[in-house]
């Protein structure tokens, strides 16, 4: 009391990051146990946070219980790429520094009781990007989903193709349709949820292919940005121009669920398809 309010540098505490939150929509803080108690959604404005597989995973499955598979393909570096470092480079710091082993992640389990097998990408491995393991690891999904009848969704968050896998990435985009098409002959539901953001190579095939197409609010999805496009067509866009809700409105979507209602949703969803 005697000292009032002056601290010597020397006292002065660092507040240990990760501890707090602020909304980059509302700017409202809150402690990040706060936020993930409520599924990463801003209390005030109702703003969703990206989050990663893990979080919807937790969120997704009954009592937080998976298999994840296919973790042993890996991306190589087949075209020696290299921009401001060497695509091997770039990928072994990523593998360094997260136990995520490339920017999809299949868990298989179950949903009020109803199997379900999701893919989910990570935004934090290079963008979420479509690269060949992307393309591999669904495509095995898909045949473990042909072979035990069990449908499939795909949580889309990626910026688009992999530009250091070239033509290996953009190939992806034919095969994983080409698989879709096999899930469809066999009549197993697909689902597409696509979340913020959803771009490129992405939105161009898999993404608008699901038997239904849903979004989280708020979500930014397309084909290339906002400002790209404005920079071309040199007019202003539409209010709310590629959000989720302007795609609604415009048919590119079959409904936008808040992520708290997302498991109920989507288990009532998997029910009717069943029945």
């Amino acid at each position: 009391m005697k000292k009032g309010i002056t601290t010597s540098t020397a006292e002065k505490k660092e507040t240990p990051e990760g501890l707090w939150s602020k909304c980059p929509e509302c700017g409202y803080i809150c402690t990040m146990t706060e936020l993930r108690e409520n599924m990463f959604v801003c209390p005030k404005c109702t703003h969703h946070h990206r989050i990663g597989s893990a979080e919807y995973f937790e969120i997704l499955f009954d009592d937080n219980k998976y298999e994840v598979l296919f973790e042993n393909i890996r991306s190589k570096d087949f075209l020696h790429f290299t921009d401001l470092k060497s695509y091997g480079k770039r990928l072994d710091e990523i593998w360094a520094k997260t136990d995520i082993t490339d920017s999809i992640r299949i868990g298989k389990g179950t949903v009020k009781g109803l199997s379900l097998m999701v893919g989910c990408m990570d935004f934090e491995f290079i963008g979420g990007s479509l690269g060949s393991v992307m393309g591999e690891r669904i495509a095995r999904a898909i045949d473990v989903c042909i072979e035990e009848n069990i449908p499939m969704m795909i949580i889309c968050k990626s910026g688009g193709a992999r530009m250091m896998e070239s033509a290996f990435s953009l190939m992806q985009l034919a095969k994983v349709s080409g698989k879709l098409s096999q899930l469809t002959d066999k009549k197993i539901p697909y689902i597409s949820l696509q979340t913020d953001p959803s771009f490129g190579g992405i939105s161009a095939s898999f993404g608008m292919l699901g038997d239904l197409n849903i979004a989280e609010p708020g979500a930014l999805i397309g084909f290339a940005g906002p400002r790209v496009i404005k920079e071309t067509i040199k007019k202003d866009l539409p209010e709310g121009f590629q959000r989720s809700e302007f795609l609604l409105e415009h048919g590119f979507l079959d409904f936008i669920v808040p992520r708290k209602e997302l498991k109920e949703k989507l288990a009532t969803v998997l029910a009717l398809f069943k029945n």
